[in-house]
């Protein structure tokens, strides 16, 4: 890995942090989840460029969940 492709990974690994924090800054409950997606996909690419797969697996989990949600939320809020 070279200095400038390894400087990246990490550049992406903190704004996968800072986007996934940032994200309960949100007002909007849809809001939080969408930035959470973002980041947690984020997190993935990271894992997947430093061969971690719990990083991987963890975070695809969150997406997978968070869309869930998103989707739930709006199916719900669509019948009200």
């Amino acid at each position: 890995m070279t200095l400038e492709h390894s400087v990246a990974v990490e550049v992406l690994g903190w704004a996968a942090a800072a986007t996934f924090a940032g994200s309960y800054l949100a007002r909007r409950a849809e809001t939080v989840v969408r930035v959470q997606i973002v980041g947690a996909l984020m997190w993935a690419v990271y894992g997947v460029l430093v061969a971690a797969v719990p990083v991987v697996a963890a975070n695809l989990l969150v997406v997978a969940a968070a869309a869930w949600k998103a989707r739930t939320s709006r199916l719900r809020d669509a019948s009200a």
